[in-house]
């Protein structure tokens, strides 16, 4: 396991979701960012979908700044590189993005790249944003075979799609599908690729994860995060995913 902790990035998909259900700016992205990366969140992640449904093409320079104002802190955006992702990411030069291959529309991420046949078309775009100081990571289901083809695009990290792991969670099937995504994770690393991970990750299913999975630099979580937040505050909830990341790494 990675000498250095797993990084928390908190995705405020959800907190735009419930503003955007008023005319009110409320609750505000800048105050929840802030309270997170208060709270110790590592980084803060968002995802402009072409439809602004959530997260709107404001809220993207607005984040970028508080994020620049938090040292050692970063802001990730992900989205489809062939809709509306590029744009955010020339103008505010991330971090990180993350590219998904989401269709227009879609209801929330639900598959990752599929090489050979993404790879022409990825390539030239990967490069583009490595070439702006950007690090990319690629959406992907933990295939290991599939791996070395993400990283022969050019990309420095995948971010491995956990829903087959959350749904497993539990269950008889928890340990077989954690051996899938802990070989995906050495094929990424044996590709030279930086692993992170998301989707349906919560308080429950967190360390269990990180126990099981070798050298997963960064966690993105917000479906589940913002859920909690209503019950428990920002900060609370932060602190309690640090502590079940603590508890992965004790």
């Amino acid at each position: 396991m990675n000498a250095l902790k797993t990084a928390l990035s908190v995705n405020l998909n959800k907190v735009a979701l419930v503003r955007n259900t008023r005319h009110l700016g409320i609750p505000s992205l800048v105050r929840a960012a802030s309270i997170c990366l208060k709270a110790g969140a590592h980084g803060i992640t968002v995802h402009p979908r072409p439809d602004a449904r959530h997260i709107r093409g404001d809220d993207v320079p607005a984040l970028s700044e508080l994020v620049g104002h938090h040292p050692g802190t970063e802001f990730n955006i992900e989205g489809n590189p062939f809709h509306n992702l590029m744009e955010h990411v020339r103008r505010q030069r991330p971090q990180q993005c993350t590219f998904v291959p989401d269709s227009e529309g879609q209801f929330t991420s639900d598959h990752g790249w599929d090489f050979p046949a993404d790879a022409d078309r990825l390539r030239p775009l990967v490069q583009e944003a490595r070439s702006l100081g950007v690090r990319v990571s690629l959406f992907m289901d933990p295939r290991p075979e599939m791996m070395a083809a993400a990283r022969a695009v050019g990309a420095d990290r995948v971010e491995l799609y956990t829903e087959s792991y959350a749904r497993a969670w539990g269950t008889v099937r928890q340990d077989e599908v954690l051996r899938g995504f802990a070989e995906a994770a050495r094929a990424a690393h044996d590709a030279g690729l930086g692993i992170n991970a998301g989707h349906d990750l919560n308080r429950d299913n967190l360390a269990d994860f990180l126990r099981a999975v070798p050298g997963v630099q960064e966690v993105s979580i917000g479906h589940a995060l913002i859920a909690d937040a209503l019950e428990l505050g920002y900060e609370a909830t932060v602190k309690a995913y640090l502590a079940c990341i603590d508890v992965a790494f004790a």
